[in-house]
């Protein structure tokens, strides 16, 4: 009796659901709520999740797969040195508040961000530019100190979108942008609602409202998806209902890849992280699969570096730090470490809560034990990624092809090796495709003999969403919940 009420409550909220989708409006879950909503000021890939290409736009922009495409610039020129780039950019563009965009907002936005006080954290994105020069209003040029190819690819992260100085001071809460959507409201704690763009400069959008919640228990997401309470969660943080969930004709289960590399972050300055042997004890006590299975229900493929599978370029080097907790033992041993403790700090994501005990308990047996902590979202960026205060840590990069942060000296896990810094440096003058992927495997080797971190698994993307939804990301080449193309069908 209890369960057919229970159905039968799940048909009626479902019912409300469908009076939503005549209305055109959505309701996405989330796992986290971002800290602020200005992408160029924030490391939080759940900024992104809800502004990238739906509030902000840049000069390119991200395809669903993975493509670069032409945004804000309809194109570019390349200067046969391949040090000046010249963009042409859209005309009729407003932001939000109406004032218009043009080549001195990309100026100011370029400026800002490679500026010596900038707070982007990506940064290293703008390093190159040597100037930005505003020859009219709808051209700009862009000049960097040598040739990279990969500019284009580096203006599509949510980092690079294009914005306003009259509107920036206030973009982590109330974000003005280009974007086919514009922001409306944060009840914090609960919601982002974000509505259609009446004046968008591009094809209008079939969603007229959009609401972001933040459910970051996996039972209570559940419950929300059942009840209909929210219509699509793409990043779904119970994987263990997923074969539920397909059953049921209501919904449909989107499984597709990330960028998202799972790591077992170490601080490699933190004695005795800062011995290698130490780092490769702690990787060889890892088992991939275990993780895997217990974690995220068999859902992820396992790594041996930080290198996307599904990249062309990427090396299978999980033997390099295969299981092994008798070899774990041996290399504590010649290191002369016994008794110890290390802190795990926990950020809310099921992979890194549920993943951390089982990290814990594997590493136990090998003699290593772990003080965990679980911190909320806004803690682990102001303590671990910029405070560096922390031993161990687990988190999934989500950016593209991100394998450059490890050349940066005041990057969280403190790696850059000399000889990797230079690999990149080699990377970045570099335009022939088969010498890049040379040296993109040779990075990815480079840093996995190093141990650098415990690479665990490529996050998969498992999403559920009401079956009549079409036009969600199957994969995720970054990190977005992009609108633009979604639509309720009957």
């Amino acid at each position: 009796m209890l369960d057919r009420l229970m159905r039968s409550a799940a048909a009626l909220a479902l019912m409300g659901g469908a009076a939503l989708a005549a209305e055109d409006s959505i309701t996405i879950g989330m796992v986290l709520e971002p800290p602020g909503l200005d992408p160029t000021a924030g490391a939080a890939a759940a900024i992104d999740e809800v502004v990238y290409a739906n509030v902000f736009e840049g000069l390119t922009r991200f395809g669903p797969d993975g493509s670069v495409r032409p945004a804000l610039a309809e194109s570019w020129d390349v200067a046969e040195d391949g040090k000046v780039y010249t963009f042409h950019l859209r005309t009729g563009v407003t932001f939000h508040d109406g004032t218009a965009m043009d080549g001195e907002d990309v100026k100011f936005s370029l400026d800002r961000a490679r500026a010596e006080d900038s707070a982007n954290a990506q940064k290293a994105l703008f390093a190159g530019i040597e100037s930005v020069e505003v020859t009219d209003p709808q051209t700009v040029k862009v000049t960097l100190t040598a040739p990279d190819g990969n500019f284009p690819f580096n203006m599509a992260w949510g980092d690079a979108v294009i914005v306003a100085p009259e509107t920036i001071a206030d973009a982590a809460t109330h974000p003005v942008g280009t974007g086919p959507f514009r922001f409306t409201g944060w009840t914090q704690g609960d919601r982002v609602e974000i509505e259609r763009n009446p004046d968008y400069w591009g094809e209008p959008v079939a969603i007229t409202k959009a609401t972001f919640r933040f459910i970051s228990d996996p039972t209570a997401a559940f419950a929300a998806m059942m009840a209909g309470d929210v219509d699509a969660f793409p990043n779904f943080p119970a994987p263990e209902t997923l074969a539920q969930l397909a059953a049921d004709p209501r919904f449909k289960v989107i499984v597709g890849s990330t960028e998202g590399e799972t790591i077992l972050a170490m601080n490699n300055r933190q004695p005795p992280l800062d011995d290698v042997r130490v780092r490769e004890a702690i990787a060889h006590a890892i088992n991939r699969q275990e993780i895997i299975d217990g974690a995220m229900f068999g859902y992820g493929t396992p790594i041996g570096t930080h290198f996307a599978p599904h990249n062309p370029d990427y090396v299978d080097l999980t033997s390099i730090s295969a299981y092994d907790p008798e070899k774990s033992k041996t290399l504590l041993a010649e290191a002369g470490v016994a008794d110890l403790k290390l802190r795990l700090a926990l950020p809310p994501p099921t992979y890194a809560r549920r993943g951390g005990e089982i990290v814990a308990a594997q590493l136990a047996a090998v003699g290593i034990q772990t003080e965990i902590t679980n911190v909320e979202w806004a803690q682990w960026l102001e303590q671990v990624f910029k405070g560096k205060d922390f031993d161990l840590t687990i988190v999934s990069h989500t950016e593209p092809a991100d394998i450059n942060i490890y050349a940066r000296p005041d990057y969280y896990f403190q790696y850059a090796r000399p000889d990797f810094v230079a690999l990149m440096d080699r990377l970045t003058l570099t335009t022939d495709t088969s010498d890049r992927s040379a040296i993109l495997k040779e990075a990815q080797e480079m840093i996995a003999r190093d141990h650098v971190n415990g690479y665990l698994f490529q996050l998969a993307k498992t999403g559920v969403a009401d079956a009549r939804i079409e036009g969600l990301w199957e994969n995720s080449p970054t990190q977005a919940n992009d609108l633009t193309a979604v639509r309720w069908t009957e």
